[in-house]
């Protein structure tokens, strides 16, 4: 992460990201498209993963104040497919519209872009130019 001031004066925050692809100054101002794998987060439990609140930790809870809680009824006797539950957190494919390249520098081979880019520093990300067919 990084900033740059624009000309009004107005400071902006950026990511650069280098490309292997040839850039050009007509790039600047575009709309994009971002995608890349979140970061992973190993095996997380519900309330890491899902937001769940969790219960009570008082009034003789012992030991399961982060548990899920119930995850069914008797009644079909199993549990749905999609259920919220503890597991794997991340580590994803992640699309990310609604950024736009700031500046670019056609001699290094970077881009300055304005908005959340997905992933870990020094992850591979595509981008997508909207409005165009073809990616840098």
């Amino acid at each position: 992460m990084s900033q740059v001031f624009l000309a009004s004066g107005a400071v902006v925050p950026v990511t650069a990201i280098k490309s292997e692809e040839e850039l050009t100054h007509e790039l600047e101002n575009a709309e994009i498209k971002v995608t890349g794998r979140s970061k992973g987060k190993g095996f997380t439990g519900v309330m890491k993963k899902w937001n769940f609140v969790g219960q009570q930790a008082t009034r003789g809870q012992s030991d399961k104040p982060r548990a899920a809680g119930a995850i069914g009824s008797q009644t079909p006797g199993k549990v749905f497919k999609g259920k919220k539950m503890a597991g794997r957190h991340g580590n994803r494919q992640v699309t990310v519209s609604g950024s736009h390249i700031v500046r670019v520098f056609p001699e290094k081979g970077e881009i300055l872009v304005a908005g959340p880019v997905p992933g870990a520093r020094n992850s591979d990300v595509t981008i997508k130019i909207l409005g165009e067919s073809n990616e840098a």
